[in-house]
């Protein structure tokens, strides 16, 4: 088994009304659709864990040289840019991933239409490198470029 996170921001998709504008059935139905999908995937087995995240408004950054930490108050990017949450998953194959991804990008939106929000699925490695050989190798692939 292969675990993925889905990182979910608060970009909007195919919706331009922003969650603020929407009935109170619509969010209701919204939620509803991500406790049904949570539940699913945990009685599958597939669901690792995952949150909701607090805006960066409360957020900090925070930086060290080893002795002293210095923190920065946010917020930091542009709405659209903020994480909201993440799920983890372990899936039998990469199309599995890609599978449930696309079930949380298809969360209802205003009047019940799928939002097609971007979700970022990104594979959660299983050992980062140990060397800078291997570090360097890794970083030639970073940019998906083999």
């Amino acid at each position: 088994m292969t675990k993925y996170l889905l990182i979910v921001n608060f970009e909007g998709g195919a919706v331009q009304e922003p969650m603020e504008e929407w009935k109170l059935e619509e969010i209701t139905a919204h939620l509803d659709y991500y406790r049904r999908l949570n539940e699913q995937l945990t009685a599958s087995g597939e669901l690792v864990g995952g949150a909701l995240l607090s805006g960066p408004d409360v957020a900090k950054v925070v930086t060290s040289d080893g002795a002293t930490p210095v923190v920065t108050d946010g917020p930091f990017t542009e709405f659209k840019e903020w994480v909201a949450g993440y799920q983890i998953i372990d899936v039998e194959t990469e199309q599995r991933a890609i599978e449930i991804a696309a079930q949380v990008s298809a969360v209802p939106g205003p009047g019940g239409r799928p939002t097609q929000q971007p979700i970022q699925l990104r594979r959660v490695m299983e050992q980062g490198p140990g060397s800078a050989d291997a570090m360097m190798d890794y970083l030639s692939t970073a940019d998906g470029q083999p």
